[in-house]
This record gives C-alpha cells, sequence and structure tokens, in this order.
C-alpha cells in the first residue's frame, strides 16, 4: 500500500470541490492511505507583486517545515512550468514509488502559487495543464488523477 500525502495550501471552501475531492479521496483508499495536510493560506492585502509575493513567501516557509520533516518520501510540486504528465505516466510514478518509498507527497500551492525553495525541495515538478486552474479544482483534479492512475495500474476499467 502507498502512503499518497497531499499538502495543500488553504481549506476547501467551496463544497462542490471538496464533494469530488472526498469522492475520489474515498475511491482511493481501495488502493492507498491517503492523507490531506493543510497549510494556513496567507491572506493578500493588496493587489500588486510585494503582496504577493510575502504570501507565497510566508507558504513555502510552511510547506518547507513539513517537507523537510521526512527526506525519504518522493516529493513533488504541481506546477505550470512542470512537466504534464499522462495519466498513463502518473500510474507510472505511483508504481515506482511504491518501488523505491512507498510515499509520495503531492504539493498544491496557494493563488499566488508555489515559492522556488518549495519546488527545488521537490524532486518532480508536474503540471496538470498549461492552462490555470483554482487551486482548490487543482485538488480535486489531482485525487481523480490518483484514482485514475490507481486503475490503471489494477487493471480496471475506469480508465479508457
Amino acid at each position: 500500500m502507498l502512503n499518497i500525502e497531499i499538502v495543500c495550501v488553504g481549506k476547501m471552501s467551496q463544497k462542490w470541490f471538496a464533494d469530488g475531492f472526498e469522492e475520489y479521496r474515498k475511491r482511493l483508499t481501495a488502493f492507498d492511505k491517503v492523507t490531506v495536510n493543510e497549510i494556513p493560506e496567507y491572506r493578500i492585502t493588496e493587489d500588486n507583486e510585494s503582496s504577493r509575493s510575502e504570501a507565497v513567501r510566508r507558504e513555502g516557509e510552511a510547506i518547507l517545515r513539513y517537507l523537510k520533516a521526512d527526506g525519504r518520501a518522493v516529493k513533488a510540486a504541481l506546477c505550470i512550468e512542470g512537466k504534464q504528465f499522462s495519466s498513463e505516466d502518473l500510474a507510472q510514478l505511483l508504481e515506482d514509488t511504491r518501488q523505491e518509498a512507498s510515499r509520495i507527497i503531492f504539493v498544491i500551492g496557494g493563488s499566488a502559487g508555489l515559492s522556488e525553495d518549495v519546488k527545488r525541495e521537490c524532486s518532480i515538478k508536474m503540471s496538470m495543464s498549461r492552462m490555470t486552474f483554482p487551486h482548490q479544482m487543482a485538488r480535486m483534479i489531482l485525487a481523480e488523477q490518483l484514482y485514475r492512475a490507481e486503475s490503471i495500474n489494477a487493471g480496471m476499467k475506469y480508465h479508457k
């Protein structure tokens, strides 16, 4: 059984995002142990680069405290400049992790993104798309794709 952790900034404030995420998290538990660690979102008080940078820095410090507590896990930052994975690629990543480390951490930043320090701490930079999604939606999409990847690995018909 693989331990999948999702470290994310902020709480799920939209019920339909939370419901969708929970459905796929529940399905995933047939294959893996799934935990979510929510980092408090730093409130951006002014619409300027300085305020956004401060938010990314503070959120990044909190994420790094969590990531550095375990040096043995595979760590994947979800960021737009990362490699785009197919569902089959993600399935292979989970299988490889199962063989090497038994634990993978996916990191989803807040609305202003992830700090460069967090990205450097992660051995994998993964892009969900060249499009931009709200970070709460990214969490739901990640959960669905993780379930799809595990269904591929199990030879189930979910993935068409």
